[in-house]
This record gives C-alpha cells, structure tokens and sequence, in this order.
C-alpha cells in the first residue's frame, strides 16, 4: 500500500470515530407538543378546536406572539380570550398549549416602573430584567397564615386618619359618583407613603389614558414614583387584558408580601373590571347565571380581594393593603356592585357629591363611611385626641339642618354649632398636601379643647399652616410619646396646648362674636 493510500485511510479512519463519538455522546430530548387551529374568530374571542388536554385559564399561544386565556373548556372547543390584537389572526391558523397558567414578572425591579398587565413596559426605560414569575391566579393566604390588623396606614388625609382609619392589610373600599375625587385620596395617600417603607402599586384597569398621564405626573412630582408600581390598561384595550390587570398587579404586590414588606395597592376602578368581564361573557355567550356576568361577579372580585391581609411572622409578616374604587350612579351605593364590594370589604369611603358641590374636600361623608378595624389601626394618641370627633361632627350635622328652619337658639346650641363649623374647616384639605401623624395630633387636641373656636373661621388654614411648622420643632422626645401604645396624660396635653398657644403668631380674638 503506498504512503497516500495509508494517508487517506488513516484520515478517513478518525472522520468515522469522530462521527460515532459526536453520535455516543448527543443527546436527544423529546417534547409532546399539544396543537390546534383557530375555528373562529371574532371581537377578542378565539374559538380553538384540537386543544383537548387544555385546562381553565391556561395560557395559548397563537400566532404574531399573541396570548391568550383558556376560559371556556367544551367538549370538542375551547373559547380562548385573546390578550392582543386580533386582526392578523384568522380561521384555520395553528395554535399551541403553552402548558402553563397565565403568569407575569415580579421582582425589585418593577419598582418605579410602568407596566402593562403582560410585565411589558410602558415608559421607554428597558426590558424588566427579573428572574422570577408567578401566576397571576393565587390562592389566598389560609386564616391560619393571617394576624391581626393593629398598625396603621395613614393616608395623610385627615378625615379619614382621624374618622375612618385604615390599618395594613386591610381592604377599604372608596365609592362616590364620577369626579367626586376617588383617584385624589388614592393618590394623595400614595405620596404620604414616602417614608414610610411602604411599596405602592398603582393598577388602572380601562381608564383614559389623559388621566392615567395625570397620575403619574403626580407621581413623579412628588417623587412617589420611586416606590410605587404603575400597571395601566387603557380603555381601549382588549377586554381579556382589561380583566387580568387587577390579578397581575396583585401578583406582584404579594410577591413584596411575602418578602416581608408593607404594600399598598390601588384599583382603579373594579366598575371598569366588571363591565370587561360582562363583555367577556357576553361574547363567550355564556348563560348569565352562576358562571357568568352578573352571578359570577361577587366571585371574582372577592377572590381578588381576598388576597389582602397581613401575615404573621413566621410567614413573612408583611401586608397587602387594598384600595379598591367603584364608581356609583346618582349616589346608589345599594346597586349590585357597590354592595357586592361592600360586603367583601372591611369599611368603605363614602365621596358625596353634595358636599363636592358645596367646596367641602376631600368630600367624604363621615355618616355613610365605616372601618371595621377602626381604632384598632390607630394610634392611642390619635384615639385620645379624635375618639369622639365622628359622635361630634354628626350632631353638629343635625343641628346645623335643624337650625336652617329659622327657629330660636340658646347660647349653648350656638356654641355647639360653631365649634362644629371649625370642625368641618379643619378636615378641609387640599389635594396633594398630606399632613404628618403629629401635625394631626395638634390640630384635633386644639379642636378638642375649643382653641379654634376664639378664631374666625377664614383663618382656620393659616393657623393650620402654623400648626403644620410647629410640629417640625417639637422635641423628639416628645414626638415619640405620640406614638406609643400609651395615650397622653393631661400634663403632656397641657404642655402641648401651651406650646401651641407660644408658638402661634395669630393673637386671639376672646371677644369675637360669630355669627350663625
């Protein structure tokens, strides 16, 4: 054999072990992949036939990466509720079962973000570089899981810290009818969580995208923006993506729960979350009996709900505070969904339009508003100083109505309702102006102890202002004893109304008679 025969069968020699050792060592994997095609097509709904392994609220995958949510599982099809838009899909296309439920990315660096309810961002600043997701349908914590609701949460806003208070991981429902100012206390008590360690997550479901600007305006502002999640859906958005936000914005918000951490979470507004789900149902024709709109609503968005609470310790001891909104139609807070909410919920807000009408903001209605925490969630202090000022404001109420009938009044009923006219201006409050724990504490022990009631009222809000500053200088050692689990004694009144009364510039007016 000559030496270039030996060459060429020595080479082709080491291709054929190089060949069977790439075959040895490659590794073949196999998938079962479950495929269908698209029957139908309309409005957001995909009728999909093949699916037959499929399961409730699983996620599809069509074509022009276009999600979608298993809602209606038939014999033979499944109604698929589309999550985008629907105009390049068509009958006969091929579909495949993702295998998984619907999910969305949590993590650290949500925060500050603005998000669509798919975790796709809305603010130009990058892909959401988090590693983990969670599904957007979660049980909720067992009862056992659960603690009590002691700490508050103060809004900042003074009717409501002081009337109707709100403690972490309880669920407060605000309801009042169009432009009554519902996204303003939201808000507003957003800003006052600055802080406070507290993360915000602000969920817009089907709103107008020139408000949704306006709030996160606001956001950046007050530099709010830099603890608080913002998940929009627009009005125009497809109904299945306007159904999923609130669960996908509460997904990332237990995801901070679970860490340990306090969180606040917004829905604005569940009447929006509603009229999607009708229209699902509607388009789905389903029967509107138990599984559809209006049975099925109570057990939607009490699953919702359900998931706010705070955890004890060993689970984490964070919580999940919730603010949900529901719009009313000319102030009926008895129609289906506003008493569905109510009875989910642990205390509801009240905005009435009448008091909006007469400048009174924010206009909460101290009479139809409830916590059912209550002064549990407030600080002993706080109790002190404002216990009685509910009991107060609603028999001036029905003194101020009794007396527009012109009838005679002793000197004690006018004094009575001129202290409650410095009642009402007190919880007067301007938007976007949250007011300290301390700076609270001193406005309603000088109310309680008539200091106002020596003042005209238009100068109400510059002693306010006054106040405000004055309870920057208090010593430190003395801003802690107001938030003790103890409630002052009358020394550490006196000492404070005696501080108040040094430090106010506005001289007393003792003989200023006031006019009813």
């Amino acid at each position: 054999m000559s030496a270039q025969q030996t060459d060429l069968s020595s080479t082709l020699y080491h291709r054929i072990n190089t060949v069977e050792d790439a075959i040895v060592s490659s590794q073949y994997s196999m998938h079962l992949e479950e495929t269908g095609f698209i029957k139908s097509i309309s409005n957001s709904i995909a009728i999909v036939n093949g699916l037959h392994g499929c399961g409730f609220e699983e996620c599809i995958d069509f074509p022009g990466n276009i999600s979608g949510i298993a809602f209606n599982i038939d014999k033979n099809d499944t109604g698929v509720v589309l999550l985008g838009d629907n105009k390049n899909l068509k009958a006969g296309m091929e579909v495949k079962r993702s295998g998984r439920l619907m999910d969305i990315a949590v993590g650290d660096h949500c925060i500050g973000r603005i998000i669509d309810p798919l975790g796709r961002p809305l603010d130009n600043s990058g892909i959401l570089k988090t590693a983990q997701r969670l599904p957007i349908e979660r049980p909720s914590p067992p009862i056992m899981h659960r603690a009590p609701v002691t700490v508050p949460l103060q809004t900042g806003i003074k009717v409501i810290d002081a009337m109707i208070p709100i403690g972490r991981g309880q669920r407060e429902l605000i309801l009042g009818d169009r432009q009554t100012g519902k996204t303003a206390i939201a808000v507003d008590t957003i800003i006052n969580q600055k802080d406070q360690n507290v993360i915000c997550v602000y969920c817009a479901i089907g709103q107008r995208a020139s408000a949704v600007a306006k709030v996160v305006a606001k956001l950046r502002e007050t530099g709010a923006i830099d603890y608080t999640i913002v998940m929009v859906t627009n009005g125009d958005d497809p109904p299945g993506l306007i159904y999923i936000a609130p669960y996908a914005a509460t997904s990332i918000a237990e995801y901070f729960m679970e860490s340990g951490k306090d969180v606040l979470i917004i829905y604005d507004d569940l009447t929006h979350h509603a009229r999607a789900y009708r229209e699902i149902s509607l388009l789905l024709r389903r029967p509107p009996g138990r599984e559809a709109f209006p049975g099925d609503i109570f057990y939607i968005h009490s699953r919702l709900l359900e998931r706010s609470t705070h955890l004890r310790k060993e689970y984490g001891g964070g919580s999940l505070t919730a603010l949900p909104i529901v719009e009313t139609e000319a102030q009926d807070i008895s129609s289906y969904i506003p008493t569905n909410l109510i009875s989910i919920t642990d205390g509801q807000l009240y905005l009435s339009p009448t008091l909006f009408e007469l400048g009174i903001f924010p206009a909460v209605d101290a009479g139809r508003s409830v916590s059912r925490v209550g002064g549990k969630a407030q600080y002993a202090t706080y109790r002190n100083v404002a216990g009685d000022l509910k009991l107060a404001y609603a028999q001036f109420e029905e003194l101020e109505s009794f007396s527009r009938f012109g009838a005679r009044l002793d000197n004690t009923t006018l004094k009575v309702l001129e202290h409650g006219k410095r009642i009402r201006e007190c919880l007067k409050q301007k938007e976007c102006s949250p007011v300290s724990v301390t700076a609270q504490i001193l406005i309603f022990l000088a109310l309680n102890n008539y200091f106002f009631d020596n003042y005209d009222l238009n100068e109400l809000e510059t002693i306010e202002n006054e106040i405000i500053d004055i309870s920057k200088i208090i010593p430190d050692s003395f801003t802690s004893k107001l938030l003790e689990t103890k409630a002052l004694n009358n020394d550490d009144k006196n000492y404070l109304l005696t501080f108040l009364k040094e430090k106010i510039t506005i001289p007393l007016h003792p003989n200023t008679k006031h006019s009813v």
